[in-house]
């Protein structure tokens, strides 16, 4: 038996020359990496499933609550009402309140575009349909060249203010109405680019009429000069 020889091996399991066996334990690298790849992917599935289940049982509240609002501003975001349409039916009635005879409405008619002439001529109009006219001039500098659309009707706010602002605006297509911290009870035409005429007198005869059927309800916002 050589001197190497654990005490208790011979035979086959003698050792001889000069070169041992390694005895060491496998690598287990990668087993490790596999397992922490496995564990993120669990971990991900979990917290996905997790935010899915939040969104079943409170119906997405926060999202939508966010995305309504949004909507909301947007809408409300534009100081504009539309009387014909709204003697038309397309606005929101009011209590059934009767509406002020023109001649009880009191207008500046103001030209804020570079044609000359065109107050006048519409106030002469306007007088013609029974409405007062007090102011006819050029419009003040902040609507000076910046209306762009037909025209805008400009008035103090409350129940009374918009009845003659709605009346007022029978006589103009597509006209805006707006609001501003007046106190009194005349109201402004304020002409603008795409202005070429009043509406026709029967048509504006007719609007006014459906419009004193429905009632007019305050709609819009204070847009003060």
């Amino acid at each position: 038996m050589s001197m190497l020889t654990p005490p208790g091996m011979g035979g086959k399991y003698r050792i001889t020359g000069n070169r041992y066996p390694r005895m060491r334990r496998p690598r287990q690298r990668r087993r490790i990496v596999l397992a922490s790849i496995a564990t993120v992917c669990a971990l991900s599935l979990a917290a996905w499933g997790t935010l899915q289940l939040i969104d079943i049982f409170t119906g997405g509240s926060s999202a939508s609550a966010s995305s309504g609002q949004d909507k909301s501003k947007a809408k409300g975001a534009k100081c504009t009402t539309d009387a014909k349409s709204q003697a038309a039916g397309k606005g929101k009635p009011g209590d059934g309140e009767k509406l002020p005879e023109p001649v009880s409405v009191k207008v500046n008619v103001l030209n804020a575009t570079d044609r000359s002439g065109l107050a006048k001529s519409t106030a002469d109009e306007l007088k013609k349909r029974g409405f007062k006219v007090g102011e006819v001039a050029n419009a003040p500098a902040e609507f000076d060249g910046k209306v762009k659309e037909t025209g805008v009707v400009l008035g103090a706010p409350g129940e009374d203010g918009v009845a003659r602002l709605k009346v007022l605006g029978t006589q103009l297509d597509d006209a805006d109405t707006r609001f501003d911290e007046r106190k009194g009870d005349d109201v402004d035409l304020i002409i603008g680019d795409a202005y070429k005429k009043l509406a026709e007198k029967k048509e504006a005869e007719d609007a006014l009429k459906g419009l004193s059927a429905a009632g007019a309800s305050p709609s819009g916002r204070d847009c003060s000069r």
